[in-house]
């Protein structure tokens, strides 16, 4: 390109996405969790009274865009990947008061949460939803064959 060899790359971030030449998504599941594990972290360090509505407040606005930032295009399809995610929110519901004994479903529940996952789906649904009814620049037929 422009007489210049272009390099061979394991690795590329596009848009904050790491994508790797096989088009897996290991390492950025990896590289959010970790940065959504270091806010946890500085929350955790920061915050001495966790209220319920706070701590709630602070996770959908610091912890889980990093979780859910691009994630229909790299939605994990490796169940290693799904719980290396799932493990910030489990971090989180652990973090607030009267959750001590409780399971992670139950600890979801109280908080009126949903796993990462249905949050996938739903958003999935949603889109398809959209292209179905013609309500998205991307046409269903085609994505999809009826």
């Amino acid at each position: 390109m422009d007489d210049r060899e272009l390099s061979v790359v394991n690795y590329e971030k596009v848009l904050g996405v790491w994508i790797s030449a096989d088009i897996k998504c290991s390492k950025q599941s990896t590289y959010v969790c970790n940065k959504a594990t270091k806010v946890l972290g500085m929350i955790k360090r920061t915050i001495r009274f966790k209220d319920t509505r706070v701590m709630l407040s602070l996770y959908k606005s610091l912890v889980r865009p990093y979780v859910e930032y691009c994630i229909s295009a790299w939605n994990p399809p490796y169940k290693k990947d799904t719980e290396i995610i799932e493990k910030v929110q489990r971090r989180f519901t652990k973090m607030i008061n009267n959750m001590e004994g409780k399971s992670y479903e139950e600890r979801l529940y109280c908080l009126k949460l949903w796993t990462l996952e249905e949050r996938r789906n739903r958003q999935d649904l949603i889109e398809v939803f959209k292209m179905f009814n013609g309500l998205s620049r991307l046409l269903f037929n085609e994505f999809f064959l009826l």
